[in-house]
């Protein structure tokens, strides 16, 4: 980089990155949210990066790097690893370019994350049981076949590239108070975090990590937490942060919050439920802070980054019906009833009157915990709210059914009999 600056990237090359790109992703819409403003006490924008072709910001950096190599380069070819969003960038771009893409992932990456990748047109490995793992294969195989890496994170020209949805925001919303980022590896912060350095402007930025890997926090306050573990924010489960991007992150990011995973969940839910848009769990760390949090924002302008929606649709329909449950939108009742003919009829017509929906019905009469002259209802119900669902339940006990609520579908007891 020629131009003068303390990092490894300047505000001039994320502009260059900027002219590159332009025409080539998508310049994502920035849009106020009133409704998260109202659950959060903060003006909220959201940014919406899961509407680019790969449904993540990754394109960006992707497609700057890919654009820097020399012809010769770009006939041999690059590689790359990543277990998701990286990949699909890589391959999807190097593909519309002509050139030849190798993605290396972990050995357990979902078949359907593997598919993707393929269909865009990239010849995939699979290597190692982590990404750090695949990272060493990736190496050794760009050593021997003399390809470019193109690094999720931990590049200058990918950094520049990621910081170009800075841009576009300060551009949008110039009066923004803080810009609210998740962090993985650091290149989507640390390109933000130089654009609002240069804002006139005075912006703050908020990283966001999945508290079980807390690996930027770690390195910029010298923490030494323990980063691993089943995330729904697989996309910024990283164990090491970037070595370029961490000066950046130290010197212009203000703090670092980090969010459990109900939180992450609970963000996921109302991305779907409330905005009407998919977000991954990674996409939806800046809300999670922001419900984890929300003395810090309150009665701020905030930016709120949505940087992917990839997410398994089968987890997503999980998160849903949890999300349900906890909002007593959907409760499962465990009922021990007489068995007699006509008692599984009287409490179906009960829960109608009631204004309920059965979704499931489970009989059971063999198991040794069921009266032997009895049986035992579990049932999936529908409801309005909670002050419908206890009215419901309500209504069972007053009939004379011993009813128990469970913690959700399938769940341990909760309720009293």
């Amino acid at each position: 980089m020629i131009d003068k600056s303390p990092f490894s990237v300047s505000i001039e090359d994320v502009y260059r990155a900027a002219e590159l790109i332009e025409g080539q992703v998508v310049r994502t819409p920035l849009i106020a949210a009133p409704k998260l403003s109202e659950l959060t006490g903060a003006d909220v924008f959201v940014k919406y990066e899961n509407l680019q072709f790969t449904n993540s910001f990754k394109d960006r950096g992707a497609l700057v790097k890919l654009l820097s190599l020399t012809p010769e380069e770009g006939k041999r070819g690059v590689i790359a690893m990543s277990a998701g969003n990286h990949a699909q960038a890589v391959a999807y771009h190097a593909s519309r370019l002509g050139i030849p893409a190798t993605i290396v992932m972990p050995e357990q990456t979902p078949f359907v994350k593997v598919g993707n990748t393929e269909a865009l047109g990239a010849e995939v490995v699979l290597s190692g049981a982590t990404l750090n793992e695949s990272r060493f294969r990736a190496e050794e195989i760009a050593e021997d076949k003399q390809l470019t890496l193109v690094h999720p994170y931990d590049d200058p020209l990918v950094i520049a590239g990621q910081g170009t949805v800075g841009l576009e925001v300060m551009a949008d919303r110039p009066d923004l108070d803080m810009l609210v980022i998740p962090i993985g590896g650091g290149g989507l912060i640390a390109g933000s975090a130089l654009v609002a350095q240069a804002h006139a402007h005075p912006v703050e930025i908020i990283g966001v990590e999945a508290a079980l890997f807390p690996s930027m926090y770690n390195a910029v306050r010298g923490a030494e937490m323990e980063a691993g573990g089943q995330t729904l924010a697989e996309g910024i489960a990283v164990k090491v942060a970037g070595s370029l991007t961490i000066p950046i992150v130290k010197e212009l990011v203000s703090d670092i919050l980090l969010v459990d995973e109900n939180m992450i969940e609970a963000a996921i839910c109302t991305y779907l439920s409330i905005q009407k848009t998919m977000a991954e769990g990674a996409g939806a760390a800046g809300l999670a802070a922001m419900y984890a949090e929300p003395e810090r924002f309150k009665g701020k302008k905030v930016g709120v980054y949505l940087s992917g929606g990839n997410i398994d649709p089968r987890i997503l329909a999980s998160i849903m019906v949890r999300g349900l449950s906890r909002e007593k939108k959907i409760i499962s009742l465990r009922i021990t009833i007489s068995d007699n003919p006509g008692v599984l009829g009287r409490i179906a017509t009960l829960l109608g009157d009631a204004g309920a929906n059965i979704l499931e019905v489970s009989h059971r009469r063999l198991f040794l915990d069921v009266p032997a002259k009895g049986a035992t209802l579990d049932m999936m119900i529908e409801c309005k709210d909670a002050r419908h669902a206890k009215k419901i339940t309500a209504n069972l006990q007053d009939e004379g059914f011993d009813v128990c609520e469970l913690e959700a579908p399938g769940g341990a007891e909760t309720g009293t009999h």
